[in-house]
């Protein structure tokens, strides 16, 4: 798995990049542990993977 910007996620998930953000904020306390910050563009990637994992993203 490779870093991710937020915007590739929402494009591979086929949503828009508001509702990615939505389901961003939704896990907020996991993702924060993976190391991403609210104000995060570039997501690391275990955090890309736990993502892809988590909403079922063929990434």
């Amino acid at each position: 798995m490779r870093s991710a910007y937020k915007y590739e996620l929402a494009e591979a998930a086929g949503v828009n990049y508001k509702t990615f953000q939505r389901w961003m904020s939704n896990n907020r306390a996991a993702l924060s542990r993976l190391g991403v910050r609210r104000t995060s563009k570039m997501l690391p990637p275990r955090a890309v993977q736990w993502i892809c994992l988590q909403y079922g993203i063929d990434f």
